[in-house]
């Protein structure tokens, strides 16, 4: 790991910070969502048991990635915890389609923030970087796998998926103190040059 600047060694604490909470909450959303299925969604069952095993690897490494970082856990994780298992539950409740919903708006929201690490990390913290591309693939097929299984996303689950998009957007601002908007922004920026 590169010498950071104070400034950047916060960045980084913080994103290891909000990846862990992310994928804890992803772990709830997917535990809510098996539970509601094996009763009336089983064929969503196996799918749903793979994702859920992929978030509780990212989690661990996440988790293991805080101490040389001077991170902790979030302190709104029990926002991530209760909100991610009763965006579960409800959404279970929905039908396929709206399990579909709800993991295409999160991982598209988690893709695009992953993006913006990605950028911030590269000459900063190699191995954090490596970790969250690694990441990054099995979320990006997590989002391809519910978008192909959306076979009929009207006007109510594009509804959902916004404001699910909008939720995630705003947990993750609030669990790095808005670091992820100053990350976004320096994303964009390069892009421009």
């Amino acid at each position: 790991m590169a010498k950071l600047s104070h400034q950047d060694a916060l960045t980084v604490a913080r994103i290891v910070r909000i990846n862990h909470a992310g994928e804890y909450g992803a772990i709830r959303i997917y535990s809510a969502q098996i539970l509601v299925a094996k009763r009336f969604w089983p064929d969503c069952v196996p799918s749903l048991s793979e994702m859920l095993g992929h978030e509780r690897t990212h989690c661990a490494s996440f988790h293991a990635a805080m101490p040389l970082r001077n991170s902790r856990p979030c302190r709104v994780m029990q926002f991530w915890s209760w909100g991610g298992w009763l965006l579960g539950f409800l959404t279970a409740l929905l039908g396929p389609q709206g399990v579909w919903a709800c993991t295409a708006a999160v991982e598209a929201a988690v893709h695009r923030h992953l993006d913006d690490q990605l950028f911030f990390l590269t000459g900063r913290d190699h191995e954090l970087h490596g970790i969250i591309l690694s990441v990054r693939e099995e979320e990006l097929a997590h989002l391809r796998h519910a978008e192909e299984l959306l076979t009929s996303p009207g006007p109510l689950l594009n509804r959902l998926r916004a404001a699910i998009s909008v939720t995630t957007d705003c947990l993750i601002w609030l669990s790095t103190w808005g670091d992820s908007t100053r990350m976004t922004r320096a994303l964009k920026a390069s892009r421009h040059l």
